[in-house]
């Protein structure tokens, strides 16, 4: 059976490339790239070149925290359920890049067809700011305003809203809400039943709108509350560093990550900036091309 990776970008094409190039035609690869990016014709011709690469579009335009990333990680769920052979779906950024051999990828996968991989909790969540609730009861505009360059307008908005005394209801409809992390890997079983709740159950991704980072609570919430909820264990196998270093929250990775990576039970690690993360990158392309002691790289 194949896997499908799933890559949501709006920058760093370079690396976009590198990822999809890592990857042979036991994959099949679907890439959503910002409709606001400039996506260079190189770049096209080069991802073109590559047959494991079934999807390059650019349907949405997608700001930071905004529910059209969710919609872009459906969309591309959508398309990759088409193919019947694909059996493992892995959702990732263009800021990551995979730490595991494809012959690992497929052996573990293959061993473990009825896990899900997600990280999820339980909301309210004690290391979200008011448990996460925040993000679902008060209008959040970061689908009208950047939020790159105008965050703290949007915490002001909020704000106002709690002084005036507006607050969505949380409806008895609404599941039970869990939240998480955007990046995972679902079994055909557990994706499929995802796009039949979306079009079946329409009220929840409509009250989605106006949320804060949608695609961190609508997948877990539908999943977790599923009879696929037993078969989901509470980890998205991703390195990511919480940690603010280069530059960045989470860390952008540099040379100093790779044997942590190594180490660690992770597929992918994210997230990859250029130049500090280039000498990390040749060194996993290293490993994972000849399999090297950490002492050679």
């Amino acid at each position: 059976m194949k896997q499908a990776i799933l890559i949501t970008a709006y920058k760093n094409f370079e690396h976009l490339y590198e990822i999809a190039n890592f990857f042979d035609q036991r994959f099949e690869i679907y890439i959503h790239v910002d409709k606001k990016s400039e996506l260079p014709n190189k770049v096209i011709n080069e991802l073109s070149t590559l047959p494991q690469v079934k999807l390059v579009s650019q349907k949405y335009k997608v700001n930071w925290g905004g529910i059209n990333h969710l919609k872009c990680i459906l969309y591309l769920s959508v398309e990759a359920l088409k193919n019947k052979n694909i059996n493992r779906f892995h959702v990732i950024t263009g800021h990551d890049y995979p730490v595991k051999t494809k012959d690992y990828f497929i052996s573990f996968f293959e061993s473990h067809q009825e896990n899900n991989y997600m990280v999820y909790r339980e909301l309210p969540y004690q290391n979200w700011p008011n448990g996460g609730l925040d993000r679902l009861e008060y209008y959040n505009f970061y689908d009208w305003i950047n939020a790159k360059k105008h965050r703290p307008l949007i915490f002001k908005l909020v704000n106002w809203q709690k002084k005036l005394g507006i607050k969505r209801k949380l409806s008895k409809k609404l599941p039970k809400l869990y939240g998480g992390e955007s990046y995972w890997s679902l079994n055909r079983k557990a994706l499929a039943y995802i796009m039949e709740y979306t079009k079946e159950e329409p009220y929840f991704l409509r009250r989605m709108k106006h949320s804060f980072c949608s695609e961190e609570i609508y997948i877990q919430t539908v999943l977790m509350n599923s009879k696929y909820a037993n078969t989901v264990v509470n980890d998205s196998l991703r390195y990511i560093e919480w940690s603010n270093r280069n530059g960045n929250f989470p860390a952008n990775l540099d040379r100093t990550d790779l044997e942590p990576i190594l180490s660690s039970n992770k597929f992918f690690a994210r997230k990859f900036e250029y130049p500090v993360s280039q000498d990390l990158l040749t060194a996993l392309k290293n490993y994972l091309n000849s399999n090297l002691p950490f002492s050679k790289l």
